[in-house]
């Protein structure tokens, strides 16, 4: 028999937006299983998250930027009989420098995490979703997926395919009880920039990155509220807006100014 628990499954939990957002389900008193590559980094999760009100969290160690660990993260979670009633899709990471420059194994990885895996764990839950007629799912793209992004090409091309991807499956079950959120921050303080190298970067060097909780809780209180996306902070909204009526190559132009490398004095 199915637990009667409202779970929320989130991938990326332990740090970041993703942990900020694990402490407002937490808060409202959901169980969560949590996911993440890290066996220590999940326990001590964990143990925050029970402390800040969930009633049980399931800590599952998966590495998505392996090709078969969604499938796999799937299979575990039913067979440990759990409906999800919300998903969260947040782990995701960039790779920095020139794309003729760059390791292509590494741009592949960043595929197969914030594209393939994504689609993969979206799909197999949303599925069961449809069948009860509920659910909810949050899926992290970024500001990013509205321009093109020169030191980070691959990152910005795997951004726009979230959130145009999360835009039209969102209408395509408009009438089926489910609803999917795409979430678009900008330049945010977490250990992203670090994983991605990109330490130098003028947005990061002289940037005025955003609060995770201020970008978690602007995301959860959308998906509660059944939106179909959120530009989290204002500067992000009229970074979007602005978007709009400039063409790509400008756009890009002003993104290279923003990301390229700062020199040293």
């Amino acid at each position: 028999m199915k637990n009667q628990q409202k779970f929320a499954l989130l991938t990326g939990a332990t740090k970041g937006i993703g942990l900020e957002l694990a402490k407002l389900f937490a808060k409202d008193g959901y169980s969560m299983v949590i996911v993440a590559r890290t066996e220590n980094d999940l326990t001590t999760t964990a143990h925050l998250l029970q402390g800040e009100g969930s009633p049980k969290v399931i800590p599952l160690a998966f590495d998505l930027f392996e090709k078969d660990a969604a499938q796999q993260l799937y299979d575990k979670v039913s067979e440990l009989g759990i409906d999800i009633d919300v998903l969260v899709n947040d782990a995701g990471q960039g790779v920095y420098g020139k794309f003729i420059d760059n390791n292509l194994n590494d741009e592949l990885k960043i595929i197969q995490l914030n594209v393939a895996s994504l689609v993969t764990i979206t799909k197999l839950f949303l599925k069961d979703m449809v069948t009860r007629g509920e659910g909810k799912i949050l899926n992290v793209a970024s500001i990013a997926s509205k321009s093109p992004g020169p030191w980070q090409a691959v990152y910005h091309g795997t951004k726009a395919f979230v959130h145009s991807f999360n835009e039209a499956v969102n209408f395509e079950i408009k009438d089926t009880g489910v609803t999917l959120t795409s979430l678009l921050p900008g330049a945010t303080d977490t250990d992203f920039f670090h994983k991605a190298g990109m330490e130098s970067a003028k947005i990061v060097v002289e940037g005025d990155l955003a609060n995770a909780a201020t970008v978690a809780k602007d995301g959860y209180e959308a998906l509660m509220e059944g939106k179909d996306m959120v530009v989290s902070g204002f500067k992000n909204k009229m970074n979007v807006a602005l978007g709009n009526i400039i063409s790509d190559s400008g756009q890009a132009a002003m993104m290279d100014k923003q990301q390229e490398p700062v020199e040293k004095s």
